[in-house]
């Protein structure tokens, strides 16, 4: 009987060693925290408007969205002809939010000709911002870091 309770101790030490060995690892190893708003990296350009267009602002919101209301301007405001923006509500589109798995609004994207993500932001962000992180996701070498840098 003795000895199976050493044995015991003995099975209960070691996976205590372990677990301790484990976590330090984890620790020690810098491993991200989750982003608990995760940010799409990549769009299909003919989910949005003007697929050929190099550019594409993308306003993710909802009708019951009291800050939506006011990004919608300044997201439209963007529209050029290097540059599609668009609104993309809930209400009207749940399959792109769906698709694209939007946690949260608003949400802007800056994507290229090819549908990657160069910039984003959740939440509201100021018109001068916006504007800044357009130009700096057009021309990396102005290094202005507004919003989100996916790539950088």
């Amino acid at each position: 009987m003795l000895v199976r309770i050493l044995i015991a101790v003995a099975v209960l030490a070691v996976c205590g060693v372990v677990a301790v060995v484990f976590e330090r690892r984890r620790q020690a190893s810098g491993a991200p925290v989750r982003d608990p708003y995760p940010i799409p990296r990549q769009l299909t350009r003919a989910d949005f408007p003007r697929p050929d267009a190099p550019w594409l602002v993308a306003l993710f919101s909802s009708t019951t969205c009291d800050g939506c209301a006011a990004m919608r301007d300044k997201v439209l405001a963007m529209e050029t002809s290097e540059v599609a923006a668009t609104e993309v509500t809930f209400q009207a589109d749940r399959a792109i939010h769906d698709r694209y798995e939007i946690p949260g609004v608003p949400m802007v994207l800056v994507a290229d000709h090819e549908g990657v993500v160069r910039r984003a932001f959740l939440g509201g962000v100021s018109a001068t911002d916006l504007w800044a992180a357009v130009a700096a996701a057009r021309d990396p070498s102005l290094e202005i870091r507004h919003g989100l840098d996916i790539l950088g």
